[in-house]
């Protein structure tokens, strides 16, 4: 385990100093993130400009977002495309290990880029937050990153048996942002919508730790529950997953 979590270190310090060059590139993909909760906050504050939880639950929800990003749609799918997880393959490392990498550091440089854009959303609509709220919310966050990389990954590994994966990935966005408390809160949505969100993945990924930052902190312990459940579903579903579709994969010269 020790050697696992230091090879990911240093691939996480390799992808950050890649990436560095690129910084203009992944400002985008902060600003594109950051679109869908800075819509809603403007929405529903209208809708409901006496109520502080919205503008504390989007702003919150910003942060999440651009925190839990993920494109191994990619930077995963894209390798079994053009052959090159051949070179992956004969490392003596588990292919997930570049991949987690690639993941974590863009998710720093977007994180880095992100907090500004929050604090003036924070500031612009008078949003305070409490260190007791912020601190709960931290177990939550790490397992909704762990949570939403693990679906993005599952989607991405269509691409062993379909060249259409950026259309599977799109879809899977489109119910993150549904179901996931990004279009409008859980709170909001018709009785039963928001019973099959609380239910389904999506809602752990962005709303639930969004919900506990704006200090909706009852449903704490059954929300890690909710979280750690789907997290080894998906992960045993991804084993399967990569074992099937190791077994078909085929590149000239391999």
């Amino acid at each position: 385990m020790s050697r696992l979590l230091l090879l990911i270190a240093l691939r996480i310090r390799r992808e950050v100093l890649e990436w560095s060059g690129t910084w203009w590139f992944l400002l985008t993909l902060t600003i594109q993130a950051a679109v869908g909760p800075l819509i809603g906050m403007f929405v529903w504050s209208a809708v409901y400009p006496a109520d502080p939880y919205v503008a504390t639950y989007y702003v919150a929800l910003l942060l999440v977002t651009v925190m839990t990003e993920s494109f191994e749609q990619h930077t995963f799918s894209e390798k079994l495309y053009d052959g090159t997880i051949s070179h992956d393959l004969l490392r003596p490392q588990p292919v997930v290990v570049d991949v987690i990498g690639a993941n974590l550091a863009i998710r720093i440089w977007m994180t880095v880029m992100g907090i500004p854009l929050a604090l003036l959303a924070g500031v612009a609509f008078g949003v305070s937050l409490t260190w007791v709220s912020v601190v709960a919310a931290v177990p939550v966050l790490v397992l909704g990153a762990v949570l939403r990389f693990c679906f993005v990954f599952l989607l991405s590994m269509a691409a062993f048996w379909t060249e259409r994966v950026h259309a599977i990935a799109g879809f899977g966005w489109t119910l993150t942002s549904l179901l996931g408390g990004t279009i409008a809160p859980l709170a909001f949505l018709p009785g039963p919508l928001r019973e099959i969100g609380q239910v389904l993945p999506f809602y752990g990924m962005l709303g639930l730790p969004a919900d506990i930052v704006a200090g909706r902190t009852e449903g704490l312990l059954s929300g890690l529950a909710y979280q750690a459940a789907w997290i080894t579903a998906f992960a045993g579903l991804a084993v399967w997953l990569w074992r099937a579709g190791i077994r078909r994969y085929t590149v000239v010269g391999a």
